[in-house]
């Protein structure tokens, strides 16, 4: 497989880029995004078989199930990122090794159901604090200690819905081919 067709597959949507303009209007369609994941990562799991839920999306990549849980994980820290900017003064966040949590017994339960609710009910919480955040609180910002740089919560805000919808096209991509590449 060409290098190419690998970051295809590892970027089926390809990768965040920060707009120069962060508008209200993309704030609000990326808090859109947010709000929506749970129920479209319901909707394309709620029916796999343990056998589906363990087909990669792509060579070397995790198995759906992983992804779901990751989700989970990755979007917990993300609403303590939030709350960290927005009542400290550029906080440092503690990143994680989200490739060691995800081969841990959650990271690989074949049962979704509790992962499901828990981010139905964590990206309701997440929209919440989202919609109420100021113009001003939008500018506030963490500093991330792996890349060495401040984020704003506008851009962050960004991040989260680009990596719903990267890890919802993992998930169609799993299944589109079956796991097979």
């Amino acid at each position: 497989m060409t290098t190419e067709a690998l970051y295809k597959l590892r970027f089926p949507i390809g990768e965040f880029k920060t707009p120069t303009m962060i508008s209200s209007a993309l704030i609000n369609s990326w808090i859109d995004d947010i709000e929506a994941f749970p129920e479209a990562i319901k909707n394309l799991t709620h029916d796999l078989t343990t056998e589906q839920l363990n087909w990669t999306y792509r060579p070397e990549g995790w198995t759906i199930k992983q992804v779901v849980h990751h989700c989970a994980d990755s979007h917990m820290n993300s609403i303590i990122r939030f709350k960290l900017a927005l009542t400290e003064v550029s906080p440092t966040i503690r990143p994680y090794y989200e490739d060691r949590w995800a081969l841990l017994i959650d990271g690989n339960d074949d049962d979704l159901k509790d992962t499901l609710i828990l981010l139905k009910g964590l990206h309701s919480k997440l929209g919440k604090l989202l919609r109420h955040i100021s113009k001003v609180q939008l500018s506030r910002e963490f500093i991330h200690p792996e890349h060495g740089k401040r984020f704003r919560i506008d851009e962050t805000i960004g991040v989260y819905a680009w990596h719903s919808n990267h890890h919802l096209a993992h998930v169609k991509q799993a299944l589109k081919f079956k796991g097979q590449f």
